[in-house]
């Protein structure tokens, strides 16, 4: 496979760097006949590995990130030799589970952004690190096996964490909390992304052209970078840092001729 003929189309540097190990990582797997697998993607690199994926008519690779619902996965690449059970047999030799259990007194304390700012400020990478679950108790992070062990080493060195209790485990005991949904109602001129999207994070359509210029906006799990695609029933919209919402219902127009929906925000 002739790397920079197939990359040519691609014109960021860092998408072609992205898939540029992944087309590494395929020629390994299938010199060597063994599993190959990258680092943590985030949203934008999923919807962009798995586009190239499908570009290529290859096949044999899994994303995967702990849970169904995960944001940042692990694209994993195997051999044609592999079926189903043996790549899942697998997963727990890639990936494994930090859990931070917070002492009595702390619990319910911390926010998402106060783990990730934990790992951010102790210098670590980033793309090592996956989703990261909160609960009332503390928190539990996906992470490479292969880094866990830092983890586990350097996040007692921050005193929010210094009387928790820090264990590893297996990544098919991942605890997934139960999701929490909250329906609202938006009134909108009509269905294109930008419309919606602005109402979504409460900002203006201007603004929002820009988050979705930005390539922060997903339907669907794929990265969306048109202001004027047309949202859809069903839809499942998530704006990279503002959190994840489904279309769920047309309820009906105003008088104006706007149309009102009904919106699932996950919380």
């Amino acid at each position: 496979m002739a790397k920079q003929q197939v990359l040519k189309e691609y014109r960021k540097q860092e998408d072609k760097m992205c898939l540029s190990q992944i087309l590494d990582k395929i020629e390994f797997s299938k010199s060597k006949q063994k599993i190959e697998y990258t680092d943590f993607l985030d949203m934008y690199q999923v919807s962009l590995v798995e586009n190239f994926f499908r570009k290529i008519k290859f096949k044999n690779y899994k994303l995967y990130g702990g849970y169904e619902e995960a944001e940042r996965k692990v694209a994993i690449i195997y051999p044609e030799k592999y079926d189903e059970e043996m790549i899942k047999k697998n997963y727990n030799k890639i990936l494994k589970v930090v859990k931070i259990i917070l002492p009595e007194e702390e619990k319910g304390k911390y926010l998402h952004r106060n783990y990730l700012g934990g790992i951010v400020k102790l210098g670590l990478k980033r793309e090592k690190v996956g989703d990261i679950v909160v609960s009332k108790e503390g928190a539990e992070i996906v992470t490479l096996t292969d880094f866990s062990k830092i983890l586990l080493q350097q996040l007692p060195n921050l005193t929010r964490f210094e009387n928790s209790k820090i264990i590893e485990k297996e990544i098919d005991k991942l605890e997934i909390q139960e999701v929490k949904i909250e329906e609202v109602k938006i009134i909108v001129p009509s269905l294109r992304m930008d419309n919606i999207v602005s109402d979504l994070i409460r900002t203006s359509r201007n603004k929002a052209v820009e988050v979705i210029k930005q390539e922060r906006v997903f339907i669907n799990g794929q990265n969306e970078t048109k202001p004027s695609k047309m949202v859809k029933i069903g839809d499942k919209i998530t704006v990279r840092g503002k959190g994840r919402f489904v279309v769920k219902q047309i309820e009906g127009t105003t008088r104006s001729g706007r149309t009102v929906l009904v919106i699932e925000k996950f919380v």
